[in-house]
């Protein structure tokens, strides 16, 4: 087991929520006094970013809860894991989202540390499966087995009727045709969960280990998850890999798990976190997790995403830590746990999970 941490293309209950969210601002500018966010004492700008995967799901709690708190605006900037952790840290953001926890080999904990002036939180606000989407003429139906899914990232593996494939395909019509293997030109979480997994079940195949910044010179470069998603819709004979929230009508492998194939449905990637253990060594207000990902447990997707919120434990500014409690309260809330699932197709933390992230986040004090 090894480090690492917890995206449809946009859909059509985010169509809503961006008129729920204009309607909300639209209240912020008209005033507001005598409304439910007066009463709830809560006002004000709140403005973080992260991981371009959290987007789908920032724009459902969003939503819900400047619905809630007409008072408040809630930006959120998908600029990636990676910018999104230097951003707090230094100062930048006073959350962040993020699809990789805080790194000490990095300095990160320390710099987090250092950032808030004493302790840090990190809790996990969804859970999702990482699928390895493709476009293939005449393919609906793709099994990739580990070794060979690394291989084709790898750049070992470059045209779609290999043998090494057609053995976990004997039914499927594979063309004659170029692989082209579309990743992350950005620095990203996302990345840095699909190339710790693939370290982690076939290292001879991948041995670059996890890495957030792509590490070979082969395949195609695209910028976010909505630039892979884009690609890959738009070229042929492509394949990559994206937070299935975001991946549409693309065309979702099984990835070989024990004796069987296993597509990248919510339910299958929750059920990870059942068989894997908290990061040693964190803090009690730190609730990482080291997936495991050479499970064999029957319908478990193995690659996925455990999206974490980054904040204080503590503010200077009341108003800025009111909002930093309330939003995270909210996300992890039932209420806010099923916004995300509904519109963004992540897994609800299950009750226990939620009801620590709760306790931590009810933990925050500001002034």
């Amino acid at each position: 087991m090894t480090r690492t941490s917890m995206r449809r293309a946009i859909v059509p209950g985010i169509a809503a929520l961006t008129l729920a969210l204009a309607g909300c601002s639209a209240s912020n500018e008209g005033g507001g006094s005598g409304s439910e966010g007066s009463e709830s004492g809560l006002s004000g700008t709140l403005s973080g970013g992260g991981a371009s995967s959290q987007e789908a799901a920032q724009n459902a709690w969003r939503a819900g809860f400047q619905g809630e708190n007409p008072d408040v605006v809630v930006n959120y900037d998908p600029i990636g894991s990676g910018g999104g952790r230097e951003q707090f840290i230094g100062g930048g953001y006073p959350f962040t989202g993020t699809d990789s926890h805080l790194s000490e080999e990095d300095g990160e904990i320390d710099g987090a540390t250092e950032r808030c002036g004493g302790d840090y939180i990190e809790v996990p606000n969804y859970v999702s499966p990482i699928a390895v989407i493709f476009n293939v003429e005449g393919v609906d139906e793709l099994n990739l087995s580990p070794e060979t899914l690394a291989s084709i990232f790898n750049n070992e593996i470059t045209s779609w009727d290999d043998p090494a494939i057609a053995e976990d395909n004997p039914d499927a019509d594979l063309p004659s045709e170029n692989i082209t293997a579309v990743h992350r030109s950005d620095e990203s979480g996302t990345t840095g969960n699909f190339t710790n997994y693939l370290g982690t079940v076939a290292e001879d195949e991948w041995p670059h280990g996890s890495i957030e910044e792509w590490p070979i010179d082969a395949g195609e470069g695209a910028n976010g998850t909505s630039g892979v998603v884009s690609a890959v819709t738009n070229g042929t004979n492509t394949i990559g890999y994206a937070d299935a929230s975001q991946a549409g009508d693309l065309g979702k492998a099984n990835v070989g798990v024990g004796d069987e194939f296993v597509g990248p449905t919510a339910e299958a990637a929750a059920k990870i976190l059942e068989v894997s253990p908290r990061t040693e060594g964190r803090i009690d207000t730190d609730m990482a997790f080291d997936l495991d990902y050479n499970t064999e447990e029957s319908g478990t997707y193995p690659i996925v995403l455990t999206s974490y919120l980054v904040a204080c434990t503590t503010y200077d500014d009341a108003e800025e830590g009111e909002l930093v409690k309330g939003y995270l309260a909210y996300i992890v809330s039932d209420e806010g746990q099923q916004a995300a699932a509904e519109n963004a197709g992540s897994a609800p933390l299950s009750p226990d999970l939620a009801s620590q992230a709760q306790e931590i986040v009810d933990g925050i004090s500001v002034g």
